[in-house]
């Protein structure tokens, strides 16, 4: 008999984040909610040791050791008990292959003899810095350390980013277009919209805002990523009808605009219907959402109110510095033709809300597509990938996809869209494990249907402004993960004809779920993508045959993926919070960034998006959330007398919103 080996693989999926992990480590293995809760050395042997961060997950819940030639997992007691492939067990004997669930965790386990084994699970798309566009071909950005020499044309100079604090005189000795401004927001998109919208209605001026970006249109990128994944202007985002960023009263609601819309055209059921679905959701409705072309719509004709392109700057941040005035140098290139008409900002405040520098891609499907050049059989949601379903209409084929959330519904409506004009199209959806069960938080339990989490937006409703915004701000930072674990997880909007899609495709055999964990991926004689998943206990492998894959997991925004933001970590020790991102106070300055100048007002730092999930604030890529971070910021700014900022009092909030109504400028 061959003996065991005395390491394992376990893969799991980071319930706040979305992130994948898949550690190899040396048995015996301790899983709890508290590293310190579970034991150090188990009969002399050092443990390996794993948190969980769950509140259904008890403090030292379940142990993987050997015992003879077997590997056993043992519940030491816990409160929520530990399942092995869906069954409740005390102590059981672990198979290669088995799913083990703690908590929310679903944790892969895979036998292997080589510990140092490894494995990327976190391979990426990163978007291209001349056209702000996903690039495959595009490699991992790296922040290396400063040289200590120039090279020619070398843009910031190498003493610019040496210093921790750079002199006026130094920049300005350096001959390059130097501009003097009060607000700088950085990163150009929704974030930088919502939070300039908010200076101007605070009583900003515009000719003291700067905001560097690619692309003019605030909402460029977000726009691009909707098509991609298959939501086209007519569909409806995410979003709640009063998340709206082009207003921050949130009235009138989208629902109102739409209904409003439909009475005008002579419409009368639909407007009634529309009010009667945001008057009943979630009980007796569908929660209302609204249509993207409706969104950007209004997004125009809130950046044409408030001066927009007269505050936009086409710029490519590299770096920033803080400045021996208590300000800020930002070096930036001007040209996407010209990478030499470079320029430097200079700013008082700054905002940062540089959004997802990178698309998750699932290391396996990296890597088939690095060995064979195949960019068109292998996709991401999030790339253009129309063709897939242009070729699926015109002489049908097989898909493959993998992930489960909301872009993984959308792309099997618009493969159901594609099999209206073309039958003979299959759909099989490879999925890490099943889903019995929803996520819970004290008495509550996410309904689950046919594999798929359903609740309506990405975070249960509370954390925007109710009970659970309250709990996370007081919370101390270091349990923040253990409630964003809870409240996270990968849903998909709970819409009817989603739901009812699925269960035709069942029925009907052309959609299939299956379940396991991919060893690789390969292409056959027939240039047909093969995905192999190992079966249990060794015995064999699973072979699924497509013509296409589409990988519907996600976006990433870990410092480490922003040269930009790794750069600021790295240069000034700036601490992260518990999931990689920026550790923000509860207005969301980066506190560590504060320059004071004896002579000046303190410059300060502020952040807002993705770039800071797991601070203060759970849903921060949220419309609704950007606003929460921007009024909080801004609110900050005048409590604490910096000029030009006026206190959003109820008498300019009315006389603000007002003009809104009007379509007037802020003035």
């Amino acid at each position: 008999m061959n003996p065991q080996p005395l390491h394992l693989r376990l893969t799991w999926k980071d319930t706040a984040t979305g992130d994948c992990r898949s550690p190899i480590l040396e048995l015996p293995i301790a899983l709890g909610r508290i590293f310190e809760g579970m034991p150090s050395t188990i009969n002399g042997e050092r443990v390996s040791r794993i948190p969980l961060k769950s509140s259904q997950v008890s403090r030292f819940h379940a142990v993987i050791a050997t015992e003879g030639d077997s590997i056993v997992v043992t519940d030491t007691g816990s409160r929520n008990g530990t399942f092995v492939n869906g069954t409740r067990q005390t102590r059981c004997v672990l198979a290669n292959g088995d799913m083990l669930q703690i908590g929310p965790y679903k944790i892969a386990i895979s036998f292997t003899v080589n510990s140092t084994e490894t494995q990327s699970v976190n391979s990426h798309i990163f978007f291209n810095p001349q056209t702000n566009r996903p690039d495959p071909a595009l490699g991992q950005p790296v922040v290396s350390p400063v040289p200590q020499t120039n090279s020619r044309g070398e843009f910031p100079p190498i003493a610019f980013l040496q210093a921790n604090q750079v002199t006026m005189r130094s920049i300005q000795s350096m001959g390059l277009p130097v501009e003097e401004i009060d607000w700088a927001a950085v990163g150009g998109g929704l974030g930088s919209l919502i939070w300039v919208d908010l200076l101007r209605i605070c009583g900003v001026k515009v000719d003291r805002i700067a905001v560097l970006g690619m692309e003019e249109q605030p909402y460029a990128r977000y726009r691009r990523l909707c098509l991609n994944s298959q939501i086209p202007l007519r569909e409806r985002l995410r979003s709640n009808s009063d998340s709206c960023p082009d207003n921050i009263w949130g009235w009138p609601p989208y629902a109102v605009r739409e209904a409003w819309q439909e009475l005008r055209k002579g419409r009368l059921m639909v407007s009634l219907k529309l009010m009667w679905q945001v008057f009943a959701e979630p009980t007796f409705a569908e929660t209302y959402t609204p249509r993207a072309g409706n969104v950007f719509d209004s997004i125009d004709r809130e950046t044409v109110r408030i001066g927009w392109n007269q505050m936009f700057r086409y710029g490519r941040v590299r770096a920033i510095r803080q400045t021996d005035d208590g300000r800020y140098a930002i070096a930036y290139s001007r040209s996407n033709a010209n990478q030499r008409d470079r320029a430097f900002l200079i700013a008082k405040y700054v905002h940062l809300a540089t959004g997802y520098p990178a698309i998750q891609f699932l290391p396996d499907l990296q890597e088939y597509r690095e060995k064979t050049q195949d960019f068109e059989s292998v996709v991401n949601a999030y790339e253009s990938h129309d063709g897939v379903y242009e070729k699926l209409e015109a002489r049908g084929g097989s898909v493959l996809i993998r992930g489960r959330g909301i872009v993984a519904s959308r792309v099997v409506q618009r493969i159901y869209e594609a099999r209206q004009r073309n039958a003979n199209i299959q759909v099989l959806h490879l999925m890490r494990s099943p889903k019995p069960q929803g996520n819970k938080f004290n008495l509550t339990v996410r309904v689950v249907e046919n594999h798929y989490e359903f609740q309506p937006f990405n975070w249960p409703k509370a954390c925007w402004g109710g009970e659970l915004r309250v709990l996370l701000e007081k919370a101390k930072p270091e349990f923040r993960p253990q409630f964003l674990g809870d409240w996270g997880g990968t849903t998909t909007a709970n819409r009817s004809d989603w739901r009812r899609i699925v269960k035709e495709g069942l029925s009907q055999g052309w959609y299939q779920i299956t379940f396991g964990e991919v060893e690789r991926v390969e292409r056959d004689s027939q240039n047909r993508t093969v995905t192999y998943i190992q079966e249990k206990d060794l015995k064999g492998q699973i072979k699924l045959q497509a013509d296409f894959i589409i990988d519907a997991t996600g976006l990433d925004a870990k410092v480490k993926t922003s040269p930009l933001l790794e750069d600021l970590v790295i240069q000034y020790n700036l601490p992260l919070n518990n999931l990689g991102r920026l550790s923000v106070n509860n207005d969301f300055e980066v506190p560590e960034l504060r320059n004071a100048s004896p002579n000046n007002p303190e410059g300060r730092v502020y952040a807002a998006g993705a770039i800071t999930l797991g601070g203060p604030y759970a849903p921060v890529d949220s419309f609704l959330g950007l606003q929460y971070a921007a009024l909080r910021s801004v609110e900050s700014l005048a409590a604490n007398g910096v000029p030009g900022v006026g206190k959003l009092s109820v008498w300019r909030s009315f006389l603000q919103w007002s003009k809104w109504i009007l379509n007037k400028s802020p003035g």
